[in-house]
């Protein structure tokens, strides 16, 4: 890494080899602080998920801004935060027992802020013998399903799965999780904003039913960027799993917001994708080198950011390639002119790449590891 960094500190963003992944480090630090202000207003905490970025810079960038912790989706995720001395880690998603056992564990003697989500009689006994063998106590959080139907426990029967948690000698029960996928891109603003509600609403009752059946718990995290306005005015929520919002992409861009029913612009597009002409040889289009291998492609079509002489439209050409439309003659474009767009989905497309290229007025100032790349187990 540090080879990388020397070699291109200080140079103009177009003049990088493409494909590769720019931030803009002044967007990126102003999305962290209007997230932050925005939860903090609303006496709401947050807990970012570092699923978005992959990377430990950004991760101890938003402990710094004001994050109470930061989420993971995988158990390798967390290892490596842990590693990198971050603390206060909730993995979101169910850890398998006993396949991972060892791993686990030894995630818990190292972080013992560490937070885990159980949505299943049979983990939680698995967790708690094992944590009695090394005598070892974890808190964990009941994943509670708003709907999604991927993980988590339903409605109707967390009460009794929680009461059968709660009393495990190994295991404390701080709280429930409910994360509602589904609803955080419903382009209306106000639809997103109903469903949301009403699935966090139902949460909330299977948060205070725990409450009243004796849980020690202080903590019932969830919401998005979708709705990290609308999950607020949740009572009982306590904090905000949103990761998006560091990057933005184009899925987010084109859905409805509370300033503006046809897109969500309160947070910047700190990240983008530089790629190269290869091939000028037809009429109304060229052929650049960022293709499947470089975007991931479910969710908004990229969205051309530089050059802006003219409407460009993205598509996709293929595993290696993809093609630019445009209108009119092919002017100053040539091999090796480079295009600046807006990924599709930022998530996916961040573990295609080991490094983030950072800029600051269009110069690169530094080369970030995206160090938990391929943590998918």
């Amino acid at each position: 890494m540090e080879n990388v960094r020397d070699n291109v500190t200080g140079r103009h963003k177009y003049e990088l080899d493409t494909p590769c992944l720019l931030i803009d480090v002044g967007r990126l630090r102003k999305n962290l602080h209007t997230m932050q202000k925005s939860v903090t207003l609303s006496d709401k905490k947050l807990r970012p998920h570092a699923k978005t970025h992959k990377c430990s810079v950004i991760a101890r960038m938003q402990i710094e801004t004001g994050a109470v912790g930061v989420c993971t989706a995988k158990l390798g995720e967390a290892e490596v935060l842990a590693e990198r001395g971050i603390e206060h880690i909730l993995i979101t998603g169910p850890v398998v027992l006993p396949l991972k056992a060892d791993r686990l564990l030894g995630l818990i003697e190292r972080c013992g802020s560490l937070m885990l989500v159980l949505d299943s009689r049979e983990q939680a006994l698995l967790l708690s013998e094992y944590c009695g063998e090394r005598d070892m106590r974890v808190d964990v959080l009941l994943d509670v399903d708003p709907g999604l139907g991927r993980t988590g426990v339903s409605a109707s029967k967390a009460l009794e799965l929680g009461r059968f948690i709660m009393e495990l000698p190994n295991l404390h029960v701080r709280g429930i999780q409910a994360y509602a996928g589904q609803v955080q891109h419903i382009a209306s603003y106000e639809e997103r904003r109903k469903k949301s509600l009403e699935n966090m609403q139902r949460a909330q009752e299977t948060f205070r039913s725990l409450c009243d059946a004796g849980m020690d718990g202080d903590i019932f995290t969830g919401a998005g960027t979708g709705t990290f306005d609308i999950d607020t005015q949740v009572e009982d929520l306590t904090d905000l799993q949103v990761g998006s919002y560091v990057f933005m992409d184009a899925e987010y861009r084109n859905i409805g917001s509370a300033l503006d029913p046809r897109s969500f612009t309160l947070f910047e597009p700190a990240l983008t994708i530089l790629t190269s002409v290869v091939s000028c040889n037809q009429q109304g289009f060229v052929t650049v080198d960022a293709g499947l291998k470089s975007m991931y492609r479910d969710g908004g079509k990229p969205m051309v950011s530089y050059p802006a002489d003219r409407e460009y439209s993205f598509d996709w050409f293929g595993d290696e390639y993809g093609k630019i439309s445009f209108s009119g003659k092919m002017g100053t474009l040539k091999q090796g002119s480079v295009f600046e767009l807006i990924v599709s989905h930022c998530d996916p497309t961040v573990n295609l790449f080991d490094h983030f290229y950072v800029i600051e007025d269009d110069r690169v100032v530094d080369v970030w590891p995206i160090d938990l790349r391929g943590k998918s187990a």
